[in-house]
């Protein structure tokens, strides 16, 4: 499965996942400071659970209704 990993996760989070072999888009690695619109836009695109500890994405899903797999 692959997931997509905001910044505000832990490496050691990311890296576990990637043991239990799956793919992991760990934002902190791929694109450092990006928005969290395009944070969304990429889970988005790639079907692939956001995982987050920021509690902004709550906002754009459901008072700003962006889509999110």
């Amino acid at each position: 499965m692959t997931f997509v990993a905001d910044e505000s996760i832990d490496g050691p989070i990311v890296d576990r996942l990637k043991d239990e072999s799956h793919e992991v888009e760990f934002i902190a690695e791929l694109a450092p400071g990006i928005p969290d619109e395009e944070v969304l836009r990429l889970a988005t695109g790639l079907e692939a659970p956001l995982i987050t500890a920021d509690r902004d994405f709550g906002e754009l899903v459901y008072r700003r209704h962006m889509r999110s797999p």
